[in-house]
């Protein structure tokens, strides 16, 4: 049923919408990072305060990515795409609006429940429309490039438009972008098809994965900056373990599950699951170190750092194109494999040119080769997480990829910084300068090490995509 009685315009249309959900969902990671300071300075933040407007939408997406997912299945993917989009549009409009830290702290934990149901349900409509095979793998690498393309959108746009319109501007984008494509869905995005049997949405399930997840993202996301034995981040993890037992007992006593526990026996998803919690822990933490070289070492402005992450960013996206040509002709195990060497090698060559008297120049083939290497991973561990997974259970199982996703970015954040950060502490001027590029230095090879583990994931998963011929 993915394509059939649908012309190639429409699914095109379909496609060029789907990505473009995807790109608002990549821009609204980096588009408030640009704008933190101003936001702070008008709503009367404090220095201690101010983390959580990123943090609080990274807590509450991770923690509600499982329960989006199987509302997609059950509700409808449409129904939940066009929803979820809502979400975003009023959210944003609020935190535009917000004339307190309370109120735009509240309207980013909307946008991160926003996010939690729109990622899985449109990838989980880009694995239901378009059929296994070469005309997914084309699809997932348009999706995953326009993802690339607003990351890199977002820090250029949110440069632009807090330094000419105010903070506020980063989050009014929002309700714009959010509008035409909740007008678009209804007229491009076919309907959701007719359940002819009655499904009960677990309840107890959602509600005990939904509160573990959270608490673990807010114990992995705090844990470095309140302290990982204060009490809040102890009880939290403590807690987060409570609840993910008690759900694990619950799925595998209900009729009716929220995430059926069979689908650990697709070895495709698993892998994927595996390789998007490593692709994040490895890959996902590089923007985070490149802004700080780029910004506290060579002193880039908001906007020339935005304009650096042009040549990663032009990078990535080719190399979701790549994987999908990869992966159709040769098998996506090897497309991984291959993918991941080159993301390697590629961030092992940033190495030599992470010192405080280094160029961009410099910096750039690492940057080049590693993001091909990245695109090329991120189009195939998608493709691995679909396979061979019923078009009824496409949310939970793009919900399950992306949690392990965001989990895995929230650990190699804490691991790596904590890393890097070991030695900085009461230095300044240009002792500090060469602490910080000297624990980035150990932070990349980490993550190569990382990835490098990836490869061995890759290679010793039995498990094929249809149409692989290796």
């Amino acid at each position: 049923m993915a394509s059939a009685g649908r012309t190639r315009a429409q699914r095109g249309a379909t496609l060029a919408l789907l990505a473009f959900a995807q790109l608002i969902i990549a821009l609204d990671l980096n588009i408030v990072f640009v704008a933190l300071p101003e936001i702070g300075a008008g709503l009367g933040f404090s220095s201690q305060t101010l983390q959580w407007v990123v943090s609080v939408y990274t807590v509450f997406t991770g923690g509600f990515l499982l329960f989006g997912g199987r509302a997609a299945d059950l509700i409808g993917q449409r129904r939940m795409f066009i929803f979820a989009l809502w979400l975003y549009a009023l959210s944003s409009l609020v935190g535009g609006m917000a004339w307190s830290p309370e109120i735009i702290i509240a309207a980013r934990a909307v946008q991160g429940i926003g996010g939690a149901f729109l990622f899985p349900a449109t990838l989980s409509l880009v694995n239901r429309l378009f059929a296994e095979g070469p005309e997914r793998n084309r699809a997932l690498a348009v999706w995953g490039g326009a993802g690339a393309s607003g990351l890199t959108i977002g820090s250029l746009a949110g440069g632009f438009l807090t330094g000419m319109f105010g903070w506020p501007s980063v989050f009014y984008v929002n309700v714009l972008l959010a509008g035409i494509a909740i007008v678009a869905a209804f007229l491009v995005i076919p309907r959701d098809p007719k359940r002819h049997e009655h499904r009960s949405f677990d309840l107890a399930g959602a509600v005990t994965v939904t509160a573990g997840a959270t608490l673990l993202v807010f114990a992995l996301v705090q844990g470095p900056e309140y302290g990982w034995l204060s009490p809040s981040i102890l009880w939290s993890a403590s807690l987060a373990v409570l609840f993910l037992v008690a759900f694990a007992i619950i799925e595998a006593k209900s009729s009716d599950p929220l995430m059926p526990l069979r689908l650990f026996g697709n070895r495709s998803l698993v892998t994927g699951m595996t390789i998007t919690f490593l692709y994040m822990a490895t890959f996902g933490t590089l923007p985070y170190f490149l802004t700080v070289l780029f910004q506290n070492v060579q002193g880039f402005s908001a906007l020339e750092t935005g304009v650096a992450f042009l040549v990663p960013s032009i990078a990535i996206a080719a190399g979701t194109q790549l994987g999908a040509r990869l992966s159709t002709r040769f098998s996506n195990r090897s497309s991984l494999i291959g993918g991941m060497a080159i993301g390697a090698i590629g961030t092992a060559l940033m190495v030599p040119a992470t010192t405080p008297d280094s160029t961009y120049l410099a910096l750039a083939p690492g940057l080049i080769v590693s993001g091909i290497g990245q695109g090329i991973v991120w189009t195939a561990m998608w493709i691995a997480a679909a396979s061979g997974v019923h078009h009824d259970q496409q949310g939970v199982a793009s919900g399950m990829a992306s949690t392990t996703l965001n989990v895995g970015n929230a650990i190699g954040l804490a691991v790596l910084i904590a890393v890097a950060n070991q030695h900085v502490g009461g230095l300044t001027g240009d002792a500090l300068r060469h602490a910080v590029t000297a624990g980035m230095q150990t932070a990349f090879w980490i993550a190569t090490a990382g990835v490098v583990l990836s490869i061995l994931v890759a290679l010793v998963s039995q498990s094929k995509t249809p149409g692989d011929g290796a």
